[in-house]
């Protein structure tokens, strides 16, 4: 199986709430299944430190999404593209945002449980 992974959050010496996350759940992932095969999606030249294993491939995808509007050239140019060129069976994206331009089946995580703790005071 081919999997590519949003990793535009691992950012060397700059990993934060969600980059932890990545770092930590995408170490562990790619050494646990080493028959598969992981694209890992930067959004700018990556760290040597974050490729983990033989089974990862690479990828820088211009522009840098650090501003909103770039958030959406990437998410909606820039990672269509990609999945296309290189044909994952999954899309992961750990940030929360997603491609709603691409076929590819994707999974989104939310780290926030807010609405599941005080559903009562989140707006519908």
């Amino acid at each position: 199986m081919r999997i590519a992974v949003n990793t535009r959050l691992l950012l060397k010496d700059r990993l934060e709430g969600i980059g932890w996350f990545t770092y930590e759940v995408l170490s562990r992932m790619v050494k646990a299944h080493q028959r598969h095969e992981f694209v890992f999606i930067f959004d700018r030249p990556w760290h040597p430190d974050f490729i983990f294993s033989d089974n990862i491939i690479p990828v820088a995808a211009f522009p840098p999404a650090r501003h909103p509007l770039l958030w959406y050239a990437w998410f909606e140019y820039a990672i269509p593209a990609v999945l296309r060129r290189y044909s994952p069976d999954v899309f992961l994206s750990p940030d929360g945002y997603t491609s709603l331009r691409s076929k590819v089946p994707a999974v989104t995580v939310i780290h926030d449980l807010n609405f599941e703790h005080f559903s009562g005071d989140m707006p519908l």
